[in-house]
């Protein structure tokens, strides 16, 4: 199975899929990290985008900060407060 992060990638035309394929994979290394730093808010849209790939692992997004199981619970929970289905 692929993981979402490849398919979002996968689903761009040619250009953008090499483009993005290269910047991701600097991203996981220090020195790709101070390269892409140069590019600025580019460098951070790359960044960010490599962060979100690592919410796909429950275990690793409870360590971000997310926890979508606590999210989908209060949710009920607030649903049932007000009556609502």
């Amino acid at each position: 199975m692929k993981e979402p992060l490849s398919e979002f990638v996968a689903a761009g035309p040619l250009p953008q899929r090499l483009g993005l394929t290269t910047a991701l994979a600097l991203s996981r290394r220090r020195r790709g990290r101070a390269l892409l730093a140069v590019l600025g808010p580019g460098g951070q849209l790359i960044d960010s985008l490599a962060a979100m790939g690592a919410y796909d692992e429950p275990a690793v997004a409870r360590a971000l900060g997310w926890d979508a199981d606590a999210v989908a619970a209060r949710g009920r929970q607030l649903r049932h407060s007000e009556g609502r289905p």
